[in-house]
């Protein structure tokens, strides 16, 4: 009878330990399902239809939107472009060659944006942000959709302040101000690239953040203009965005609109910025080329419609501020080649309506060696003059006139006309004006600089010095500036015209320094 009571009590003892376990393992169940509420999330897919180059059609999404991310496997993304009932035309922004008709797409419910930040100071990236220069994550707070409206007019305020190129063809006769559009157009091999080069590497310690975007360029350019940059210590204030020629042309299409959305990042920050589109003719050959794989109709040239749509959202994001948005300014300078110095085609046509001057330069004057080869008779600033220094309106305000009747009266001269004293005069003092004008690449001229060789020029100084003898002389100029006080160099920036006495002061220094170029009087014998 003992041993059964025993037994019964040793079950009884199990039982409740048992018991007592499964209790604490629930209890745990139960205060880990209290800390995780698990959720069901929905994704729209859709499936692959087929790829092609830089495009792909989907078929499914019914819910997609214009311009939304679509994810694709491989965490490869596309845009979607064209919308239609039973399927959808995706632009891919990376490598394509693993997708295949069938691979299931989903949407992402975002559009394309950029990451923008002071940790791109100084780095090369593609449009999606990724690092292309070997350099460690770019990690930053804020991301920007690339496609976002240009500020309202009421927002914005008159161009005043002038951006300085370094280049003295364009500082004295085709002014920049900040927050214009000014377009560079050219044969290729004329030297646009350098002058957007040379107008960033003059920006430094002037406080102007510096954008440089390279479209569909080949790998040894881009890599080139980013030695430069580095070589003159311009990449601390410079981020440069590329693709190039053998990416998809989805990459290339969206590249300006990302760098604008980093420079607008800039701007609103209160910050003067300066962007180039390098060049803009491949982007509109990409977005051509994305458009007739999609299927949409072409016009002239093979364009689409609305060619003249992404070019003028583009520029007219550039602008100058009012204070109460910050009074920062966006600087755009485009670049357009092209073809046998035809300015009148279709894509150079359409910038040069959208923007604020154009800057041509010419073949022509580029194989006599003449550099900067800038056409001055082509070339126009339609806002810039009201921004430029008085220093230079009072110095410059004859040159563009003397140097194009120069330009025609040479024309004449070359088939052997007789010419009266007065035209071989001002044809003489032209061609001072050019060799005055010639400046080597990756030299841009400060202000002061520019305001006493301009000052030699209006005043004959050079005239009686050989052509031979003209870079010399320059360069005894350039030197003389240090002889000059500060404060009057100071008021070059700040004046509202210059005084008499400091355009004097500045004519006799020049007077002075030019003594040994003048040719020696030969004596008269009897």
């Amino acid at each position: 009878m003992s041993n059964l009571s025993e037994n019964t009590q040793n079950k009884n003892t199990k039982i409740h330990s048992l018991t007592n376990a499964f209790g604490d393992v629930f209890k745990h169940i139960q205060q880990g399902l209290k800390i995780v509420n698990s959720q069901l999330n929905l994704h729209e897919v859709g499936i692959i239809t087929s790829v092609s180059t830089g495009i792909a059609k989907v078929s499914g999404l019914p819910g997609v939107g214009f311009e939304e991310l679509i994810i694709f496997p491989g965490n490869v993304l596309g845009i979607a472009f064209n919308i239609d009932e039973k399927e959808v035309g995706v632009v891919l922004l990376g490598e394509y060659a693993h997708l295949q008709a069938g691979d299931e797409v989903r949407r992402s419910g975002r559009v394309m944006d950029v990451a923008v930040g002071n940790a791109l100071l100084g780095r090369v990236i593609n449009p999606l942000g990724e690092a292309l220069d070997g350099g460690s994550v770019i990690q930053t707070e804020q991301r920007l959709p690339i496609e976002r409206p240009a500020a309202p007019i009421m927002d914005r305020s008159p161009v005043t302040t002038p951006l300085q190129t370094g280049l003295i063809v364009i500082d004295a006769m085709i002014p920049i101000g900040r927050g214009q559009r000014e377009l560079i157009l050219g044969d290729r091999q004329t030297g646009k690239t350098a002058i957007a080069i040379d107008t960033i590497l003059n920006q430094r310690e002037q406080n102007v953040i510096c954008i440089y975007c390279a479209i569909g360029q080949r790998a040894s350019t881009v890599a080139k203009s980013i030695a430069i940059l580095r070589a003159q210590n311009a990449m601390a204030y410079t981020v440069v965005v590329a693709t190039e020629g053998n990416e998809p042309p989805g990459l290339q299409y969206i590249a300006p609109y990302a760098a604008t959305s980093i420079a607008e990042y800039f701007m609103e920050q209160g910050r003067d910025v300066l962007i180039v589109y390098d060049d803009l003719t491949k982007h509109a050959r990409a977005y051509r080329e994305l458009s007739l794989l999609l299927r949409r109709p072409p016009g002239r040239e093979a364009f689409p419609g609305d060619i003249f749509y992404i070019h003028s959202r583009l520029l007219e994001r550039a602008t100058h501020l009012n204070k109460e948005r910050g009074g920062g300014s966006l600087t755009a300078l485009p670049i357009i080649e092209t073809e046998a110095q035809n300015i009148s085609a279709y894509i150079p046509t359409n910038l040069i309506s959208i923007t604020d001057g154009q800057i041509y330069l010419s073949p022509s004057l580029f194989a006599l060696g003449v550099l900067p080869a800038v056409d001055v008779g082509k070339s126009v600033s339609r806002v810039g003059g009201k921004a430029q220094r008085a220093a230079f309106r009072a110095v410059a305000g004859d040159l563009k006139l003397a140097y194009a009747q120069f330009e025609e009266l040479e024309t004449f001269a070359r088939f052997g006309a007789r010419l009266d004293d007065d035209t071989r005069r001002i044809i003489e003092h032209g061609r001072r004006i050019r060799a005055s004008l010639h400046q080597s690449e990756s030299s841009p001229m400060p202000v002061p600089e520019q305001i006493m060789l301009l000052l030699a020029l209006s005043n004959g100084f050079l005239d009686s010095i050989e052509l031979l003898k003209i870079n010399d002389a320059k360069n005894i100029l350039k030197k003389a500036v240090a002889q000059l006080d500060p404060a009057l160099c100071d008021r070059f920036d700040t004046a509202k015209s210059l005084s008499d006495d400091d355009r004097q002061t500045i004519v006799e220094l020049a007077k002075r320094v030019l003594v040994d170029f003048e040719p020696e009087k030969k004596a008269i014998t009897t």
